[in-house]
């Protein structure tokens, strides 16, 4: 399988090309590897896929290139001419998205307008794209589930990513693009992003400074660690979506369509509370951390936690990692990569 996976530099870019490339598929990459976090850190994955690819024999190529701009992504398409596309491309991240709006107008709008014309030019017979459990925005009844509305972001990255979900449906719809968009919560594990709490707090606590817990710990979250993630995303992306025979006009499903279109909830379906995250960090560590308090930031929400039964009951999805085994693999391999 000819398979193009966008943002492959990035945290669960690579993860899954990693996969891909191990089980035999043909990979083409794309990134922008901008510096909204370490390139450095992007560069070693990136080295990483050369080497995986490498000891697996698969084939593998890397474009170094703006989803933004539509002749890369016409080239792209024209040059490799992928049978199936992972979308995992995006400027993330909450609070960024405060002070930098144009640049999630750009990579998250713009970028996967390209994407999306880039399937149907090349008659792409299924896309899998990243959406966010933040789409939930401030729902609070749990756990979140598809079938609900989830039409009031509170943060401009939420509101691109529902965005990206309305812009799939319409394709579906208009071209019969089979697409499926996946709602990420917290993903965390080796290799993960320096922007993420996991990151942020094992680095402050082994160089014994403080760190910031919000909403004076008093929030959950729906932690879900990245190969779980990657073995989701890799089904999804396996079983091309369909039509929603069942589908009812008059009392429309959000979660479905009668276009080939669909969307998953993809978490662990455990949500673990912030404090109990930090002690397994420092359990991991094995050193205590030195805590400030603080409240709830602008653009965050106090709990998620992901209803899987749909993602369940299409591919089998199965979460199995414990918090406290993929927080110490996490912490192992922190450890490595910086020689610490």
């Amino acid at each position: 399988m000819k398979i193009l996976v966008t943002g492959n530099a990035g945290f669960i870019g690579f993860h899954t090309a990693k996969r891909l490339l191990e089980r035999g598929d043909h990979v083409i990459g794309i990134d922008c590897v901008n510096d909204y976090y370490d390139p450095s850190l992007k560069e070693a994955r990136l080295e990483s896929l050369e080497q995986v690819a490498a000891q697996s024999r698969s084939l593998y190529s890397f474009k170094r290139g703006n989803l933004a701009d539509k002749e890369v992504v016409e080239h792209c398409f024209s040059e490799h001419k992928p049978d199936r596309v992972i979308h995992l491309a995006a400027q993330a991240g909450v609070r960024y998205s405060l002070e930098n709006p144009q640049s999630y107008a750009e990579s998250n709008l713009v970028g996967f307008t390209n994407i999306l014309e880039g399937c149907r030019q090349h008659s792409v017979e299924h896309l899998t794209y990243a959406s966010t459990s933040s789409v939930y925005g401030t729902n609070t009844k749990l756990p979140f589930s598809e079938h609900d509305e989830a039409n009031h972001p509170v943060q401009l990255y939420a509101a691109t990513k529902r965005a990206n979900e309305l812009m799939a449906h319409a394709y579906s719809h208009l071209f019969e693009l089979p697409t499926t968009g996946l709602r990420f919560f917290t993903v965390y594990g080796p290799w993960g992003r320096p922007d993420m709490a996991l990151f942020k707090f094992t680095k402050n606590i082994l160089e014994g400074k403080p760190i910031t817990v919000f909403n004076n710990g008093n929030h959950s979250r729906d932690f879900t660690y990245i190969d779980d993630i990657v073995e989701g995303v890799i089904r999804s992306s396996d079983q091309i979506a369909k039509p929603n025979p069942d589908w009812d006009s008059d009392n429309p499903d959000p979660q479905s369509s009668n276009a080939p279109y669909r969307i998953f909830n993809i978490g662990n379906n455990s949500p673990v509370k912030l404090m109990d995250y930090i002690e397994a960090i420092e359990e991991a560590v094995g050193k205590e951390a030195e805590k400030e308090y603080l409240p709830l930031q602008p653009g965050d929400v106090p709990d998620t936690y992901a209803d899987c039964s749909e993602l369940v009951n299409a591919v089998g999805y199965q979460p199995n990692t414990a918090v406290k085994e993929g927080v110490a693999n996490f912490v192992h391999w922190y450890r490595d990569f910086y020689r610490i």
